[in-house]
């Protein structure tokens, strides 16, 4: 055996699933980018995995994979910066065990990632998120069920492993009815609830009966839905939907895409974007600050403000009250 492989198994099981205890949807994505880069050095080399020690994944052949992923494999940006993450951690993880390869794993942690373009938030307006949530046929019991998903994911901005996590006792339904999950990065939150969202999710709990520990939007045989099952209900239904709401069918429609409609919605009400932050689940504001680029009532607010050009007014902003003037005045 290489000493790639004990430090790969090590990275695997003490770093990762001891050390950070990190999710299983990390653990698998790190795997994958494991397995995609293995099989490319194969592919070169013709060295099976386990003969391969770390000096065969110098920068140099870093570099090679990550050029694969995007011409060969037609991955994007995004994708191939998460698999350099992986990557990286792994190399971090290797420095403090193989110090005499310090050179050559500072090199590949040297490799940065891709820049990407800030793309604009795609999210879904009151008509369209009204129309998608009367969607589903109530009168059976997988349309309920989507009828009571489909609200909770509009009004509370659930990631989606979030929704699909959630269990019976999670969900709080007295005085400040709130549902608590357990979010990103291991952290759990409660998040406070509508009245029309306790109203839908009083009829479904009591249909749906079940113990404290039950999925709250179990399949047909009681297990919790899967993140491609989500997907798949969120597309049905906002197909139907879009026979009403036309606009909808030139709409991307995800269960991330809920989650921006109910940032969008709290930004639109006034809601401050540290308190969206906070809601969201979101490690620092400087990830909810796209939600201001993406509202553009703020932009016409800000544009209204200006004189129109040739009208020889300097545009000095006049305050609206005149208590506010007068202490401009002084």
């Amino acid at each position: 055996m290489s000493n790639l492989a004990p430090l790969l198994e090590g990275f695997f099981t003490d770093k990762l699933a001891r050390q950070r205890q990190a999710s299983p949807h990390t653990i698998a994505a790190y795997r994958d980018a494991f397995k995609l880069l293995l099989g490319f050095i194969h592919q070169r080399t013709g060295r099976q995995p386990s003969q391969l020690s770390i000096t065969d994944l110098d920068a140099t052949t870093v570099g090679a994979f990550l050029q694969h992923l995007e011409n060969e494999r037609g991955n994007t940006a995004n994708t191939r910066n998460a698999r350099l993450a992986a990557i990286h951690s792994f190399f971090r993880y290797a420095a403090l065990r193989d110090p005499e390869h310090a050179e050559l794993i500072q090199r590949v942690l040297s490799i940065p990632p891709k820049r990407l373009g800030r793309a604009i938030v795609s999210y879904l307006t009151r008509l369209e998120t009204d129309a998608l949530i009367a969607a589903p046929d109530r009168t059976t019991w997988l349309g309920r069920r989507d009828h009571a998903l489909l609200t909770v994911a509009v009004h509370t901005g659930l990631r989606v492993s979030e929704l699909t996590g959630l269990t019976l006792v999670d969900v709080q339904l007295g005085a400040g009815p709130y549902v608590r999950c357990h979010g990103k990065g291991r952290k759990d939150r409660c998040t406070p609830l509508t009245k029309p969202t306790v109203r839908v999710l009083r009829v479904w709990l009591a249909e749906r009966g079940g113990s404290d520990g039950d999925p709250l939007f179990p399949t047909r045989r009681g297990g919790a839905l899967s993140r491609d099952a989500v997907q798949r209900l969120v597309t049905k239904h906002a197909t139907a939907a879009s026979r009403t709401c036309p606009s909808l069918s030139t709409k991307t429609v995800t269960p991330h895409c809920l989650r921006h409609s109910t940032a969008m919605a709290l930004l639109k009400a006034g809601v401050d974007v540290t308190v969206i932050a906070l809601w969201l689940g979101h490690e620092s504001t400087d990830v909810t600050q796209m939600y201001l680029h993406a509202d553009m009532s703020i932009k016409e607010r800000a544009l209204a403000r200006l004189a129109p050009s040739g009208t020889g007014s300097t545009g000095r902003y006049k305050p609206p009250d005149s208590l506010l003037a007068f202490l401009d005045g002084l």
